[in-house]
Parts: structure tokens; sequence; C-alpha cells
């Protein structure tokens, strides 16, 4: 499998009275086909290292590479094109509009990647079935559980057939159970070739993932099985 994703060195300082280092000297190797889990409480940096793993944000210090290229000075218009082309992002709160159906919030995801890959429909309605929700394209977020919405939110984000999905405490607003079941789907999504990157603040859902990763008062470590 080719390196999708490589971070040498990086690190994020916040300047304020007092400078806050929220990511010190991180350095991270993704591949191809990686379905990598990385916990950490809160104010670990959690967030911050997905901002900069987006392309949301840029480095203080250290490289990133994206497919070789290194992305840590693009200009935001390149980096921007570069993140609705290869990256889809899952996060804890759903952000589907409620007024619209579900095959109407997978096909806005348009509106966010400038995807012009085949008609917007059939793109929607296949993310559909991937997730599971082939039959509930025509309905309404109010009418389905906490579960079947972050599916929802799930398929806007394949839709565009992103390179990797980055997902921001998926599961932070779902029971344990139902938490369970997103995991599995991203396990299925990635038998599938999707490469998944899941940040969450619990530790007992890291061994859902091939790579598992613990980040700590913004230091990054790869638990390794003994």
């Amino acid at each position: 499998m080719r390196e999708l994703i490589r971070l040498e060195g990086v690190s994020r300082r916040y300047e304020a009275a007092v400078p806050l280092w929220a990511l010190r000297e991180c350095s991270l190797s993704l591949t191809e086909g990686d379905f990598a889990v990385i916990s950490g409480p809160s104010g670990s940096g959690k967030s911050t290292l997905l901002n900069l793993l987006g392309l949301m944000d840029t480095p203080t210090a250290g490289r990133y590479y994206f497919r070789g290229e290194e992305v840590s000075a693009l200009s935001e218009r390149r980096r921007a094109a570069l993140r609705g082309a290869e990256i889809g992002f899952v996060f804890q709160s759903f952000q589907l509009l409620e007024q619209r159906s579900c095959l109407e919030n997978v096909m806005l995801a348009d509106l966010y990647t400038g995807a012009h890959s085949g008609p917007s429909r059939a793109r929607a309605e296949r993310a559909l079935v991937a997730v599971g929700l082939s039959d509930r394209g025509e309905s309404i977020p109010t009418e389905l559980s906490g579960g079947q919405r972050q599916r929802v939110a799930i398929a806007r984000a394949l839709s565009a057939t992103p390179s990797i999905l980055l997902c921001d405490e998926p599961t932070g607003n779902l029971d344990r159970s139902t938490a369970q079941s997103v995991f599995e789907l991203f396990d299925e999504l990635n038998q599938d070739g999707v490469t998944v990157l899941v940040i969450t603040h619990d530790p007992e859902l890291l061994h859902m993932g091939n790579r598992s990763f613990t980040i700590l008062d913004g230091t990054l470590r790869e638990n390794h099985q003994s």
C-alpha cells in the first residue's frame, strides 16, 4: 500500500500571554487502507491534530505530506481544493438539515467539496447503500435514530469518494451499543478500501482499528501490541 499521510515533527503553538503548545513534535505515517484510532482526554490535542490533518490549520513547525506532496505551506485556496477532493469529515454533531431528506443531505456534500464525478443523486444513493440506509433516502433526519443519523453523515462524507475519512468524536453523542455499531460500519468501509482515522476520548474503542495511538499533552505515540 502507498503512504497517504506523513507528519514529521509537527507542532502547533497558539499565541497568548503564555504561548500554548497544543501539539509537540508529532510524527505519524498512514498508508492507504489503514484504520487508525487516536484516543486522548479533553485538551490533549486531538482536535488540533484533526484540524491539521484535515488541512483546516497549518503547523507552527514540522512538515505534513499528503500523497508525497508537502502541504504544510500551501495557500488556503490550494488546501481547500485538496481538502474537498481528498478528505471526508464526520463529526460528533451530525450537522444534517432537518427539513431536507436523507438523500438531499447526502447530495449537499457537493456544495462543500465541489465534486463533479458523475450524477450527484446516483453517488448519494450508492453512499446510502454503503451505510445500510438504502430504504431511508426519503426520510427526514428527525425520523431516524441517532445511529442512523450518524450513518447519513458518514454517507455524506463518502459520496465524494474521499481518500480518507477523518472522524472527530463520531460516537460522542451515541450510547455504547450504537457507538459499537458505528465503529463496525467504519470497519466494513475500511474492508472495502476506505482509509479511516477516528479521534475519540474513549480508550475502549482503540482496539477497533488496525492501528491505535494515544495523545496526551500534545504528544502522540503509537500503541504497539505485545
